[in-house]
């Protein structure tokens, strides 16, 4: 029985130390990929703030069915062909982007696109409209 216990043992032990998990991938891990370009990541609070103080833009790039359960009162429908009308002209203007929560990803990619075209004051709020709302924030509802 100490046998077993001590390869169990072993076997643990040197699961818990290998440099790589290759996940059943069967080849080398690739590392993650850096962006040269990500906006500044604001909080609730901090996008509730800058919502009350007016002369921001807010962008939802959220898709059309969790728009239509509601956004942040202003905000822009973002997720369409001719996104590029929808931006402002002044290109320090401050934009905010969000999306759903968290694991949606829409919204960075989005903001990243805009700091692009040479925007700079480009934002991104990762809790998105599910954190919003949540939060007992105002929204609208088309």
């Amino acid at each position: 029985m100490t046998k077993l216990i001590k390869q169990i043992l072993v076997s643990i032990t040197l699961l818990l130390t290998a440099n790589t998990c290759l996940a059943g991938s069967g080849g080398e891990l690739t590392p993650a990929v850096q962006h040269d370009l990500n906006p500044r990541y604001i909080s609730l609070l901090e996008g509730e703030v800058l919502h009350k103080q007016g002369d921001v833009y807010f962008f939802d790039v959220n898709t059309l069915e969790i728009w239509a359960e509601g956004f942040i009162p202003g905000a822009v429908f973002f997720n369409v062909k001719n996104w590029r009308e929808l931006l402002p002209k002044n290109k320090d203007a401050q934009m905010v982007f969000y999306c759903a929560n968290r694991l949606c990803t829409a919204s960075v990619v989005a903001a990243r696109e805009v700091m692009k075209l040479g925007y700079t004051n480009v934002m991104q709020m990762p809790d998105g409209i599910y954190g919003w709302r949540m939060s007992g924030r105002a929204h609208e509802v088309p």
